[in-house]
């Protein structure tokens, strides 16, 4: 079993409220849990107007398909026009960890 887990440091656009910043961070979230079937969700920076950071996890038999489920996932948050990555942390646990 592989645990693949990712961290994406968000820097949103205009935003002046945290029920403004709730509106852009929670489609982001649903979409990535309904699109990629994995664990997500925000995990820090909740009292930061401009920043986010979104947590998710990916579990598989198989490596690569961590691989390519955790890549797809940091492009899909990356091509979101109304957010900036600023960096991204993944992490992989093996059946040797």
């Amino acid at each position: 079993m592989y645990v693949g887990a990712l961290e994406l440091d968000i820097l949103l656009g205009d935003v002046r409220s945290l029920k403004e910043k709730r509106s852009y961070v929670k489609p982001v979230v649903a979409e990535l849990r309904r699109r990629y079937e994995v664990s997500v969700a925000e995990v820090g920076e909740h009292d930061r107007y401009r920043r986010s950071l979104i947590g998710l996890s990916a579990v598989s038999s198989d490596l690569r398909h961590v691989h390519e489920v955790l890549d797809n996932c940091e492009r899909h948050v990356a091509g979101r026009p109304e957010l900036q990555l600023l960096a991204v942390r993944r992490r992989i646990l093996g059946p040797e960890d």
